[in-house]
């Protein structure tokens, strides 16, 4: 079975990522390959795994984790073979937290294909642009289809005053394409990924 971990960007009190990343599950839950059993996914909060700013003293494509948080934060994502990552766009990038809780890890990211599921005033492009940079860099392929959601656009303000994300067919239409790819490459580089990522000290890139 593919795994595919859901894994919300954001950890500020008030956040919109969760509801959006809730209805990335459910429309994930449609799919044929996870009704099929033949792919899960599960979601990811990186606010649950509380990861402070850094504080490993060994760069982390050593794989030498001293800290409990970032062996707990590494053993949670070595699980996976696939990433979709919600992310809102905070003055154009990606959230802080999101880019600590990638920074954090090195073997556990690698040979994983990723799909970006992105929000805010202009989708948020931009924060998906510069993820795809940070993704490229830890050897994650990211797929060429994604799902930019629109809060004025995309969101049900009559049940809750933040507001639900409630998209529409075409959007849940281009998320059902992106499984398709992240499934598709993660099945593709399997074989890179059979070594475990969490096997010891290992060198970083060259």
């Amino acid at each position: 079975m593919t795994q595919i971990a859901i894994i919300l960007g954001s950890t500020r009190p008030g956040r919109r990522v969760d509801t959006v990343a809730q209805w990335v599950a459910e429309a994930a839950g449609r799919h044929p390959a996870v009704q099929a059993g033949e792919a899960s996914v599960e979601l990811v909060d990186i606010a649950d795994h509380e990861l402070p700013l850094l504080d490993e003293p060994a760069p982390a494509a050593t794989g030498i984790y001293q800290k409990a948080h970032t062996k707990r934060w590494a053993a949670t994502i070595d699980r996976f073979d696939g990433l979709v990552f919600v992310t809102p766009e905070y003055n154009s990038a990606i959230p802080a937290a999101l880019k600590n809780a990638i920074d954090y890890l090195w073997a556990e990211w690698n040979h994983k294909a990723a799909g970006i599921v992105s929000f805010g005033l202009y989708g948020g492009t931009r924060a998906a642009e510069q993820l795809r940079q940070t993704l490229a860099e830890i050897k994650v392929a990211d797929v060429h289809a994604q799902v930019a959601i629109n809060p004025y656009v995309d969101f049900d303000f009559t049940e809750a005053e933040a507001g639900v994300c409630a998209p529409g067919e075409r959007q849940e239409a281009l998320l059902t394409t992106m499984l398709d790819e992240i499934l598709e490459w993660s099945r593709a580089l399997r074989v890179l990924r059979a070594p475990a990522a969490s096997a010891g000290p290992r060198p970083g890139p060259t």
